[in-house]
């Protein structure tokens, strides 16, 4: 005979903003998983993914638009599937959410369901502070190291002479954060973080720093080069960024950085001839004109990034397949100066301003997601920009 776990959740934000968290890819992996894959109609697909390779896979039943959801659930361990219900109701200027997961019989589901009960309820206590303050409890409740990474594969290892292909490859560090502090610095190559081994893959990171908080100190191994080196770490506590609510106070303080940014490409390459700027360092490694096609990329991945988060359908991707030097070098081609590609990137500054002054009214009441948009802006391209000079002045020094 079935058993029911029944979970009232209030939130304060309306039953369309419920539902919408609950049905699209963007909105669930604010505050319940790491990626999804969703198809929200009866009969379509409803994939959930975590960091540690923890999943479930079902298939929606029915839905009911800003009052129910109804799915199969089939978690990675479990020996059948079971059904999910979240049920809306409008109360009190916000939304009581009711969750009813029905288990079989068995006694598996009998073992597990105290702690399918206590998941549950911190997941949707975490949907209600996501949709009220835009703050995911999984982030913010996770220390930092401070870094920035970057690609790192075979062909990097070598040319670097790192002994390994598995690590994470360090870009820009902070001043003044943990990794800094312990004397690691760009192009350091993490293999190990409090004992657990790092790989490709920033979720290795995530379960790392699982169970960890600011203020503990963990052992880092690294590669500089052919040298493995150990130092200790103090991770730090995740600061809760300050970001303007209304997308013109948004606008100007982007505007801000990109100008910064531009003015310190603009002087990077000011009497640089184009045979300087075409130069490679060496065979794996970029010119200072492909390193300009490589920001003018990750400009238009953050515009589409912005168009997805929106729409509320990200784009499909297996991982991240590092920078394709045949592009970057495509890239470079088509703008055929150093002129052309400045001027490019000032341009997809104007049109990401120009995007942020305009969010529609919809997406700016969805305080996670415009959350995030906002942090990436304000934290993401200005650090990048500047993470790049020095590799530009080195490239035409050569």
């Amino acid at each position: 005979m079935s058993s029911v776990l029944k979970i009232d959740q209030f939130v304060k934000a309306t039953p369309s903003q419920v539902y919408f968290a609950c049905t699209h890819a963007i909105g669930l992996t604010e505050w319940m998983c790491d990626f999804a894959t969703v198809a929200p109609r009866p009969g379509g697909r409803i994939y959930l993914w975590w960091h540690g390779d923890f999943y479930s896979a079902g298939e929606f039943i029915s839905l009911e638009q800003n009052k129910s959801i109804v799915f199969t659930w089939r978690a990675r361990q479990d020996p059948a599937p079971s059904q999910i219900a979240i049920i809306l109701k409008e109360k009190n200027s916000g939304t009581l959410v009711t969750l009813e997961h029905t288990l079989p019989d068995g006694d598996y589901w009998v073992k597990n369901s105290l702690q399918f009960h206590q998941e549950w309820t911190l997941t949707f206590a975490n949907l209600a502070q996501v949709l009220e303050t835009g703050l995911d409890k999984r982030t913010f409740d996770r220390p930092m190291l401070g870094i920035n990474m970057s690609d790192f594969n075979a062909g990097i290892a070598s040319a670097m002479g790192v002994p390994v292909n598995d690590g994470i490859r360090l870009d820009f560090l902070p001043e003044g954060m943990g990794a800094f502090k312990a004397g690691l610095r760009k192009d350091d190559v993490i293999i190990e973080l409090g004992g657990k081994p790092i790989i490709n893959d920033y979720g290795s990171l995530v379960k790392a720093l699982q169970g960890k908080k600011g203020g503990d100190k963990v052992e880092v191994v690294y590669y500089r080069g052919p040298e493995k080196k150990t130092a200790t770490m103090e991770l730090s506590k995740r600061p809760v960024p300050q970001i303007p609510w209304e997308p013109s106070g948004l606008a100007k303080s982007i505007r801000a950085k990109y100008d910064e940014g531009l003015d310190a490409l603009e002087k990077a390459f000011s009497g640089v001839s184009e045979a300087d700027a075409n130069r490679r360092p060496g065979p794996e490694e970029w010119s200072a004109r492909e390193v300009l096609a490589h920001l003018v990329q990750t400009e238009r991945h953050w515009l589409e990034n912005l168009e997805d988060v929106i729409g509320g359908y990200p784009r499909l991707s297996d991982d991240w397949a590092g920078n394709c030097r045949t592009h970057v070098a495509a890239t470079a081609a088509a703008y055929k100066t150093i002129s052309g590609l400045l001027d490019e990137m000032k341009r997809l500054s104007n049109e990401m301003v120009a995007f942020t002054a305009a969010l529609p009214p919809d997406f700016t009441a969805r305080k996670a997601s415009y959350f995030q948009v906002a942090n990436m802006l304000l934290e993401g391209s200005l650090p990048h920009i500047l993470s790049h000079i020095d590799q530009i002045q080195s490239a035409i020094q050569s």
